[in-house]
């Protein structure tokens, strides 16, 4: 008899929601079987689980729903894997270009935030400098600089 799961033990697995599984099945993910009055409990096959992990997968690798609906779907027909490899392949290199591109923008952004920081602290210095010169002369002197 082959292993089966309900929507809880997948969300304990997984921690997700039992919402969160539903929305999967809702998008074609997961196919479970009913069972019940008006079909209300679902069981869920080893297949399911799997499709959830490899859903889970891809997201963290950034993928949408609907990439990683296509390409686990090409995983379940009985054709040659070749296509499938080289179409996850072809995703995988867009999400790694815009990883790339995201992490280009995020460098420059923190080379202007430690270009403004260095500023700032120089600005600080300099008005602590004046200050001292101030209090070391007992009186109300500007400094060379002002």
């Amino acid at each position: 008899m082959a292993i089966t799961y309900s929507i809880s033990d997948l969300a304990q697995e997984f921690d997700l929601t039992t919402r969160a599984i539903r929305f999967y099945e809702d998008m074609g993910l997961l196919e479970p079987q009913r069972s019940g009055a008006a079909g209300r409990n679902r069981i869920y096959s080893g297949r399911d689980r799997t499709r959830l992990k490899l859903t889970l997968r891809a997201k963290r690798l950034g993928l949408s729903l609907s990439e990683a609906k296509e390409i686990i779907d090409m995983y379940d027909s009985p054709r040659d894997t070749g296509p499938q490899l080289e179409k996850f392949l072809v995703v995988l290199a867009a999400h790694q270009k815009q990883l790339e591109d995201q992490m280009a923008d995020l460098q420059a952004n923190l080379d202007e935030l430690k270009v403004h920081q260095r500023e700032a602290r120089a600005l600080l210095a300099k008005g602590r400098r004046k200050r001292t010169a101030r209090n070391s002369a007992g009186q109300e002197t500007k400094t060379p600089d002002e």
